[in-house]
């Protein structure tokens, strides 16, 4: 992961810098932040949706009339949970995923600097699932498999997106809702564990949008 996270600085220093340097009214850098409600949909075992975070930046400039084009790199932090036993204890085990995300975007601007539809396709790279030492050992509910055999997940995706971004000239509020094409899980499948793996994650953000 800390390799993930060394090529994308690198890549938001590259994209600032061209930013700045072809900088015109068309074209205007923003700097997110927000929260993430992650759902990983799976019939392996039973999760919950759980709250995270976002921050990155972005490019919007002007592709053709109506239309911009918004190129952006997020950093997230997903949260959701597995029910598990401890001992004669039933328990909701945490899962963390950090990711980073690169995406690129057609906006269909219904009003000028005000209102906007956004779709496209956004790749995610992510490290293994996190969770805390005390429950590593927990039981996954339903099965023999315990919480520390399922973080090592597939570290690709590919989410298309969809999404609504609305505010003035220089502020605005952006949901957007993204859904994995790949198998999540997937990784899981190559590990002799004797289960069929499938799981596909949903993420709705809301991001604040702050344009320079």
């Amino acid at each position: 992961m800390k390799k993930i996270f060394i090529t994308s600085i690198l890549s938001l220093i590259t994209m600032v810098c061209f930013s700045q340097y072809d900088y015109r009214d068309s074209n205007r850098i923003g700097i997110s932040f927000g929260v993430n409600q992650f759902s990983l949909n799976t019939n392996n075992f039973q999760t919950k949706p759980g709250t995270g975070w976002n921050g990155g930046l972005s490019m919007r400039g002007n592709y053709y009339n109506d239309w911009d084009m918004v190129y952006a790199m997020q950093f997230s932090e997903n949260n959701f949970s597995v029910a598990t036993n401890s001992g004669f204890i039933s328990e909701d085990t945490n899962f963390k995923l950090s990711s980073a995300q690169i995406s690129l975007m057609l906006s269909y601007k219904f009003i000028e600097n005000h209102l906007s539809v956004e779709f496209g396709p956004l790749v995610q790279v992510n490290g293994k699932l996190n969770l805390e030492k005390d429950q590593e050992n927990n039981i996954i509910s339903g099965t023999t498999l315990l919480a520390k055999d399922i973080v090592a997940i597939s570290q690709f995706n590919f989410y298309p997106v969809v999404g609504i971004t609305a505010g003035v000239k220089h502020v605005r509020l952006n949901i957007s809702y993204q859904y994995g094409v790949n198998n999540m899980l997937g990784n899981l499948n190559s590990q002799n564990l004797g289960v069929n793996f499938k799981g596909n994650p949903g993420i709705l953000n809301g991001n604040l949008i702050i344009y320079l």
